[in-house]
């Protein structure tokens, strides 16, 4: 469960977020959308404690995370939430196996129980025969995969993702889009995904339609 409450957000002058409150049940996927400059990536990245509101509470799994110390706020989202971007962030020098076990090596998991549980994902991926392949032995969108199976290897209560199929051709769009629903009917996963693709916000259990720092309509199916 994610509970915002009163989140607003400054940069000097510019007030980007203006008092957003919003509940989010384990086992949803969300679509925020809107224009550019509306404040769906402010919003995610306080919702994923990559920045900090200027005021409000940002609470994950009953946890205040807005009031935690730097170092145990590094620590709790390593455990708690994982991350997609529009360009994988995969490293380079790692095969794919590699860089899914990164988070949890960072975790302070064993290098056994890592690869068991990165080889059950890339499995599920269709991806196993390419584990030890280097990002720039891959396609976009096995890249792309290989990215959220990394952002799942900790098992996290949320992923939040920014325009994850932005990059994507047509057929690995609506192939990663296939693999969100997937892996929630799988694992029970939530997920948080801004995104200007229309089909995929259509897609989704709940669209929250952003302008000028607000959330101006909350579409549920």
């Amino acid at each position: 469960m994610i509970k915002i409450t009163d989140i607003t957000k400054r940069f000097d002058n510019l007030e980007v977020l203006r008092g957003i409150n919003l509940e989010i049940p384990d086992g949803q996927i969300v679509s925020i959308v809107g224009a550019s400059g509306a404040g769906k990536t402010t919003l995610l990245q306080i919702m994923g404690t990559l920045d900090r509101p200027t005021s409000g509470t940002v609470e994950i799994d009953g946890i205040r995370t807005d009031s935690l110390k730097q170092h145990k706020l590094a620590k709790f989202r390593n455990q708690h939430i994982g991350f997609v971007f529009q360009f994988h962030q995969l490293l380079p020098e790692f095969t794919a196996l590699e860089n899914i076990m990164i988070p949890a090596f960072i975790a302070g998991k064993g290098k056994k129980e890592a690869r068991q549980r990165a080889m059950e994902l890339l499995e599920f991926m269709g991806l196993s025969e390419r584990a030890n392949h280097k990002p720039n032995e891959l396609s976009g969108g096995e890249r792309q995969r290989v990215a959220v199976a990394r952002a799942l290897v900790n098992k996290p209560s949320v992923v939040m993702a920014d325009e994850p199929s932005g990059s994507l051709d047509t057929h690995n769009k609506e192939e990663l889009h296939r693999l969100f629903f997937d892996l929630r009917e799988r694992y029970g996963q939530t997920f948080v995904i801004v995104t200007h693709d229309e089909a995929l916000a259509a897609q989704c259990d709940r669209t929250l339609h952003m302008q000028d720092g607000l959330i101006l309509s909350d579409q549920q199916k």
